[in-house]
C-alpha cells in the first residue's frame, strides 16, 4: 500500500531533534565548566616558588662516607678543644713556675744577704772573742783554754799571733796542748793539695 500524502504531512524532520539534543548537551557542559572553572578562573595567580629538586637519597656508599666524615669531624674538634684546654693549662702552669722561680730567687738572694750577715757578724765576734784573749794574761788565759773543747781552743789560738799563742800554749798542762797543738795541725790536712 502506498502511502497517501497525508502521511507525508506527518513526518518530521530528524536533523531538528538531533540538533536540540546536542544544544542540550553543549548548554549542560557550559553549566558545568561555567560552576567547576568559574572559582579557579576567579582565584588570583600566585607567583610559584622556584621548587626546591627532592632531596634523592644518597647511595650507601656516599652515606657511610658522609656518616664516616661527620664522626671525623667531630672527633677532630673535640681533639683540637682538648689541645686549647692543655695549651692553656700549660700556659697557667709556666707562669706560675716562673712566678714561684722569681720567687726563690729572691728567696735565696736574701738567705745570701743574711749569711753575709750573720757571717760578718760571727766573724766580727770571733775576732773580738780572740783579741779578749790575746790581750788577757798567758796564764790566765791557759787556765781558761785548759777547759774549753780542744777544737774550740784550736779555733782561737789559730786566729792569734804568734807570740801570743806561744804563751797560752806554756800556760797549759802538756797533755792539753799536745792534743790542742795535733788538732791545730790536723786542722788543713783534708784540704787539697792544689
Amino acid at each position: 500500500m502506498k502511502r497517501s500524502g497525508t502521511q507525508k504531512g506527518r513526518a518530521r524532520p530528524r536533523g531538528g531533534v538531533l540538533a536540540v539534543i546536542a544544544l542540550l548537551m553543549i548548554g549542560s557542559a557550559a553549566i558545568r565548566l561555567g560552576l567547576e572553572a568559574g572559582p579557579a578562573l576567579a582565584k588570583t595567580v600566585e607567583p610559584t616558588k622556584a621548587e626546591e629538586p627532592p632531596m634523592s637519597k644518597p647511595a650507601p656508599d656516599l652515606q657511610v662516607l658522609l656518616t664516616e666524615l661527620l664522626r671525623r669531624e667531630k672527633r677532630l674538634k673535640q681533639r683540637e678543644e682538648a689541645l686549647e684546654e692543655q695549651a692553656k693549662a700549660v700556659e697557667i702552669a709556666r707562669t706560675a713556675i716562673e712566678t714561684r722561680l722569681a720567687a726563690l730567687q729572691q728567696a735565696e738572694e736574701d738567705l745570701r744577704e743574711t749569711l753575709a750577715l750573720a757571717n760578718k757578724a760571727a766573724e766580727t765576734d770571733l775576732t773580738r772573742l780572740t783579741d779578749v784573749y790575746q790581750n788577757m794574761k798567758p796564764k790566765d788565759a791557759a787556765a781558761l783554754f785548759e777547759t774549753m773543747d780542744p777544737s774550740f781552743a784550736a779555733g782561737f789560738l789559730s786566729r792569734m799571733p804568734a807570740d801570743a799563742a806561744a804563751g797560752v800554749l806554756a800556760g797549759l798542762s802538756p797533755e792539753a796542748a799536745y792534743t790542742i797543738s795535733v788538732v791545730m795541725a790536723g786542722r788543713n790536712a783534708n784540704a787539697p793539695q792544689e
